[in-house]
């Protein structure tokens, strides 16, 4: 059988018992397909597997035309930070809780996966957020963030002031806990939870969420993707700011900082094996009601 994919990299979550078995499986199964495999070296260190190939994220990106990543959402976030930047397939096996990104199972991977070894698979092209912070006109900080980037105060429940433009044009000044500025993969995480909109993951467009506002008429706002977004942090804010990357990365914002969001050069490619569908995902996760007929 010719297959689709070569060289495969296996990333999971260090020192997690179930995540462990799953990889130790996987490993033994990519083997017997023929394939080379290679794991990430920080969780090679807590699997029971001896004469390993091991590369860290950035060399296992550059290596292999193939990443499973096994754990929940926020490994895939947090590999997918790291992978975006080549030319890798990226696919999930669930040990979280959610799993909107990770669709196979760790009880049944072997046909799926058999499958799109084969080439039989569903791409997807996921947007990313890159994200600047300047101060008096220098770049200070900088990431990027696959689900969103979220602009608040370091303490819990406390106002912060700011402008918002999109592409240079003024669009509004807000006063609120934060805002949340969303991918479509990340309308299903935080900006769900804050009252934003779930958008289709082939949309080509952001989400900008007002938390908590100090006014009912501020509602979230859907603009192209291709849209740059500059919010001005007001010189009057007296708490220290910060801007989070997927909860994981932590950029610091000063008062009279400007901060620049805009669509990500590449994005990451994931793929999904034959049958899926997100609206089934939808369903399955948020609980929504089956067909009645």
């Amino acid at each position: 059988m010719s297959l689709a994919f070569k060289t495969v990299g296996l990333i999971g979550k260090p020192n997690h018992q179930g995540a462990n078995l799953t990889l130790v499986a996987l490993y033994h199964f990519l083997l017997a397909q023929g394939l080379t495999v290679y794991l990430e070296e920080r969780v090679a260190q807590t699997v029971d597997l001896t004469d390993v190939k091991t590369l860290d994220l950035v060399d296992l990106g550059k290596a292999c035309d193939l990443a499973i990543v096994v754990g929940g959402d926020g490994n895939m976030l947090g590999a997918a930070r790291v992978l975006s930047r080549f030319d890798i397939a990226v696919l999930g096996v669930n040990r979280g809780n959610l799993g909107f990104l990770t669709d196979l199972s760790p009880e049944n991977f072997e046909q799926p996966l058999t499958d799109v070894l084969a080439g039989q698979f569903k791409t997807e092209l996921r947007n990313l957020l890159e994200i600047s912070i300047h101060r008096h006109g220098t770049i200070k900080s900088s990431n990027s963030a696959v689900n969103e980037a979220v602009l608040h105060a370091d303490k819990v429940a406390h106002m912060i002031e700011f402008e918002a433009y999109i592409n240079d044009e003024f669009v509004f000044s807000q006063r609120s806990d934060g805002l949340i500025i969303s991918t479509p993969t990340g309308s299903t995480a935080y900006s769900l939870s804050g009252g934003g909109p779930i958008l289709t993951p082939d949309l080509d467009a952001m989400t900008l969420v007002p938390m908590f506002p100090h006014t009912l008429s501020s509602r979230p706002l859907v603009v192209s993707g291709n849209s740059e977004i500059h919010l001005k942090v007001a010189d009057s804010n007296d708490a220290h700011l910060q801007i989070s990357c997927d909860s994981h990365v932590i950029l610091a914002v000063m008062p009279g900082d400007d901060i620049f969001i805009r669509k990500h050069p590449r994005p990451l490619r994931l793929i999904h094996p034959p049958g899926y569908s997100y609206y089934h995902v939808l369903r399955n996760k948020l609980g929504w009601g089956s067909k009645l007929y």
